[in-house]
């Protein structure tokens, strides 16, 4: 499944049913009256966040939602057919903007989170609401309330705890194909991740999700590259795991870089807690780690982990890290299996 992560949607209720002006004819019935009945209620578009889902990609191959209309009025006091509803069904995290991508309607981030976006038309009065002591025979209808239309569009942002930042090569695919079932793609080329991918690890009991995104380039605030796209899928996690490739010759100006893009991108993103992880060290002898973990302190400020994710080395102390960086209400505790007496 191609994973989309933003969709532009045309929605429209449905109209109100005009209401009807109708008389009783009845043989030996002198005085009859009105007897019109009121028109049906539009259906209503709704929006609502569901399990099962991780992308747009629904979006792409339908656009249009058009509610019914309401059905009119009809003699012998019926009352019109109400409109269907209709419920667009969204991943949970999804962002529903108006049509300037600016103005946030709703945020639904649970599941079962739903919200109107476009009410049904009230039916119009047929002409037995308006009948009274003095109009006893009214000849008028209200018609339908109007329908509402909207263009919208769906933004996802993925849910994860950990969000993964480096330069594109830095080794974060590699990482969570090490720490997860996870496979994205791997391979020794700039962008090889062109779509966010998802792992769940696992340490000392305890499970998180880590969002993978295509790397980021500098000037990628303006536009550069794919990275900045992606961005908002790490707004909501709780902590960042910034991968530094340790082979580079520049070490401090690679870190620099994503600190200048997060910075640009604006929000909150840059104040999140972030640990900085020196990668691939397995392809370092000690002299030039030592020199690049130097390096890389000196640039960031503070003491600065270590990991391979090749040779799954300094793994489990940097899952360690950012388990204590994440909320306890986050954590996802795996059951623990008794063991149950043998039997033959």
């Amino acid at each position: 499944m191609k994973f989309l992560d933003l969709a532009k949607v045309y929605i429209r209720s449905g109209a109100g049913g005009s209401g009807c002006v109708s008389f009783r004819r009845e043989k030996f019935m002198e005085y009859g009256g009105p007897d019109g009945g009121d028109g049906g209620k539009g259906g209503s578009v709704w929006a609502e966040a569901v399990e099962g889902l991780n992308t747009l990609i629904d979006f792409r191959y339908q656009q249009h939602f058009f509610a019914k209309n309401g059905q009119p009025g009809k003699g012998q006091q019926r009352t019109g057919k109400d409109g269907d509803d209709i419920i667009l069904r969204v991943p949970v995290g999804t962002e529903i903007l108006d049509e300037d991508q600016e103005t946030v309607i709703a945020d639904l981030t649970a599941v079962g989170d739903r919200i109107q976006l476009a009410r049904g038309g009230n039916g119009g009065f047929g002409n037995l609401h308006f009948k009274s002591a003095t109009n006893q025979a009214p000849r008028r209808a209200n018609p339908g309330q109007e329908a509402v239309e909207r263009t919208l569009w769906l933004r996802l942002k993925l849910i994860a705890d950990v969000g993964l930042l480096g330069l594109p090569n830095a080794g974060k695919s590699t990482f969570l194909a090490a720490t997860s079932n996870a496979r994205p793609k791997i391979a020794d080329y700039p962008f090889t991740t062109l779509h966010p991918n998802l792992g769940v690890v696992g340490v000392d009991g305890v499970e998180f999700v880590i969002a993978d995104i295509p790397g980021l380039i500098a000037g990628a605030s303006e536009g550069r590259g794919i990275g900045d796209r992606f961005l908002g899928h790490v707004e909501r996690c709780a902590v960042l795991l910034h991968l530094v490739d340790g082979t580079s010759e520049t070490v401090a100006e690679d870190y620099q870089t994503i600190i200048t893009e997060l910075e640009a991108y604006g929000g909150h993103l840059a104040d999140k807690p972030r640990i900085t992880v020196l990668n691939k060290i397995d392809a370092l002898d000690d002299e030039e780690q030592e020199e690049a973990r130097v390096a890389l302190e000196v640039a960031v400020g503070h003491k600065v982990m270590t990991m391979s994710g090749v040779a799954k080395s300094g793994v489990t102390d940097v899952l360690r890290a950012l388990r204590t960086q994440i909320d306890e209400d986050r954590l996802r505790y795996k059951p623990v299996e008794e063991d149950e007496p043998w039997q033959p």
